[in-house]
């Protein structure tokens, strides 16, 4: 894991893979509770017997849960010691190019795209690839943007 502890080295970092986390197996567990927290019980989620005659063979997760996957798997890659606060900006881009099926194992790869001096701090672009296991595509590619804060300060 990459540890930061200071704006240089996140500076010096601009433009290079930080790494990748472990993989992490996606359940059916998993998927149901997203389903039950986000209200999208749609069947290719949550009918394995119906998702098996369906378009993926088999249940499959959410887009948006894998989406939600990046905090998680992107703290086995990197972190800011000190007093650095993250804030998600927002979201550049997401595309979602492979379904991920249940049962599939998932990571998440991060480049440091750039990192631009702001008023507060810093704002830092990433790119995240979740990649699946023995697919040639991606699940994910997100262009995500965090405002980086000494003390945490807006």
């Amino acid at each position: 894991m990459k540890v930061f502890n200071d704006a240089a080295e996140i500076v010096a970092a601009a433009g290079s893979t930080l790494g990748s986390s472990e993989w992490l197996t996606i359940t059916q567990d998993r998927i149901d509770l997203f389903a039950d927290a986000t209200g999208d019980r749609q069947w290719i989620h949550v009918d394995p017997e119906r998702a098996t005659d369906g378009p993926f063979g088999a249940t499959v997760a959410h887009g948006y849960l894998t989406l939600s996957l990046l905090p998680f798997l992107g703290a086995q890659v990197f972190a800011f010691a000190g007093n650095v606060a993250r804030v998600n900006y927002g979201l550049n881009t997401v595309r979602f190019i492979t379904p991920v099926r249940v049962g599939s194992k998932v990571r998440n790869t991060v480049d440091l795209l750039s990192v631009e001096k702001i008023e507060k701090g810093q704002r830092a672009t990433l790119r995240h690839t979740v990649e699946i296991r023995g697919e040639e595509r991606p699940a994910c590619v997100a262009e995500t943007v965090s405002l980086l804060m000494e003390g945490g300060a807006l």
